[in-house]
């Protein structure tokens, strides 16, 4: 027997706005991180590379979720 949804009930479409901003969110906090291990005296470089690496798999969760929520225009 299925419940009525509630007002509370999220929507996918409103699941992934949240996952969306966590992931921007995160995308930002590394940008900071990686630029203050920049401006440190002796950055360590694995660390660094470490760093960017997650960034951009971070801003590639963030492109499939953008290519999910914006529906395909057929012109």
């Amino acid at each position: 027997m299925n419940a009525p949804k509630g007002p509370t009930e999220m929507t996918h479409e409103d699941v992934l706005r949240v996952k969306l901003e966590v992931l921007r969110r995160e995308h930002r906090d590394l940008d900071d991180a990686i630029a203050a291990l920049h401006d440190a005296v002796n950055p360590d470089q694995l660390t660094l590379r470490r760093l960017k690496k997650q960034k951009l798999q971070l801003k590639d969760r963030i492109a499939r979720i953008e290519d999910e929520l914006t529906p395909d225009i057929i012109a």
